[in-house]
């Protein structure tokens, strides 16, 4: 049996330019679809896997994570004074229980690979799973448990990745796929942002990563990449030449929130997922798209 993957290492640095002013002071990770921050899902996704110990890769002004993931006395006093019980049960299940989390800091933004690599004493020589947040999947399992579902088969480093429109395939990182079934396929080369032409399939990297911990050496002695950054993809080119990788395509729908299309449409997909506003929030749509047409 291979070792298990205790520890998830979630990359929270960056700067979310793309949605200034919202985060001029307030992290893009901390934005929320629905009711929840961005960073709270893929943090619930690696609990459901069985993730122990939650690794935050954090840069100034990145506080708030840390506050969130920590009790707020006063806020609870309040909810159980007022009888808002079910309130302080929800915001007490979210909390990772003592000693799970570590934060540790990005002091330059060199990019994803260097961002991992700055969790490297904190992960020691363990497998452990990356957990871009800017991603969120909605499926079910969540994506993460159907990526050490194929981990304990192989033992591989594992990669989750869907298809796109070959058109569009220059804007990612792409995987050539071997043999195997969807839930587990061999990846025979890695290609960062190919021309249509030259990509080995329409299969792209989305943002889960199940990786050994060579891949530390391996970064550490990389050279600066695509856009002057320390880029993830190349040091895994590296390691596929010591050790296998298996892709997951996995059963599910990924929203890229690091894109405003891509935020207000996952905001939109888990609102109507909701129960309790599903309802009113489609009678609300249908009164926006009314008067659109008129």
């Amino acid at each position: 049996m291979p070792k298990k993957v205790r520890i998830a290492v979630f990359p929270v640095a960056g700067l979310g330019t793309r949605f200034l002013p919202a985060t001029k002071a307030m992290p893009k990770e901390m934005l929320p679809v629905v009711d929840r921050p961005l960073i709270q899902y893929a943090v619930d996704e690696a609990k459901e896997a069985g993730i122990e110990h939650f690794v935050f890769i954090t840069g100034r002004n990145k506080g708030v994570i840390e506050d969130h993931f920590d009790r707020q006395f006063e806020l609870e006093s309040t909810l159980k004074a007022r009888g808002k019980l079910e309130a302080l049960k929800s915001l007490q299940d979210d909390l990772p229980k003592p000693g799970q989390t570590s934060f540790t800091r990005q002091q330059e933004p060199l990019g994803l690979g260097h961002a991992v690599w700055c969790a490297r004493d904190i992960v020691g020589n363990e497998p452990f799973a990356l957990l871009l947040p800017d991603m969120l999947i909605k499926s079910d399992p969540g994506v993460l448990s159907q990526m050490i579902d194929a981990y304990q088969k192989t033992g591989n480093n594992v990669i989750a990745v869907e298809e796109t429109d070959p058109a569009g395939i220059s804007s990612y990182g792409v995987v050539g796929r071997g043999t195997g079934p969807d839930t587990g396929f061999e990846i025979t080369k890695m290609v960062e942002k190919p021309r249509p032409e030259d990509a080995p399939s329409n299969l792209i990297i989305s943002g889960r990563y199940i990786l050994q911990p060579e891949i530390f050496g391996l970064i550490e002695n990389q050279p600066k990449g695509a856009g002057g950054e320390i880029q993830i993809t190349d040091a895994m080119q590296k390691l596929m030449e010591q050790q296998k990788f298996t892709g997951v395509k996995y059963n599910g729908r990924a929203f890229d929130c690091g894109s405003k299309i891509g935020f207000l449409t996952a905001n939109i997909v888990f609102a109507l997922d909701r129960k309790d506003i599903s309802h009113a929030f489609m009678e609300e749509l249908q009164i926006v798209a009314s008067n659109e047409n008129t």
